[in-house]
């Protein structure tokens, strides 16, 4: 799902008949408007009034949630647990993400590479496979 500023105002309408029709989508409601709330604390255009609206959610999602809640309340754990990073964002502005994107690459390219024998080979693909040479090399 997205956005709620992002849905047309028929699917708006399609949600809000979903929430209200159905009591086994309660679970997903709630998660859904946690998930709103974050978006709303990430992208606030004043990051201290983001880093108050984080701090909020992470506090309500640590004092306990009702049963059938546990994949948020677990979320709300690892949030607390992490909240000094997590609030770290608001005061730098920056994000480990593409760092990690890179990680992730690297990690892939060496779950495939099994049996490369040649360390400058397997270098030369590390680059390629994670600095974007591909676009600069034709053999690949």
């Amino acid at each position: 799902m997205t956005r709620r500023n992002y849905l047309t105002t028929r699917q708006n309408r399609w949600l809000d008949l979903l929430w209200a029709t159905d009591d086994d989508y309660v679970a997903l409601e709630v998660t859904w408007l946690f998930y709103q709330d974050m978006i709303a604390a990430y992208g606030h255009p004043k990051k201290s009034e983001g880093k108050k609206l984080m701090d909020r959610i992470i506090n309500t999602l640590r004092k306990g949630l009702p049963k059938g809640l546990e994949e948020l309340a677990q979320l709300g754990r690892t949030l607390w647990r992490r909240r000094e990073d997590v609030l770290a964002y608001f005061d730098i502005g920056a994000s480990n993400g593409p760092v990690e994107a890179i990680n992730g690459r690297l990690e892939h390219l060496r779950g495939i590479a099994l049996g490369f024998r040649n360390l400058n080979h397997y270098i030369l693909r590390s680059l390629i496979h994670s600095g974007q040479l591909q676009g600069k090399i034709n053999a690949l």
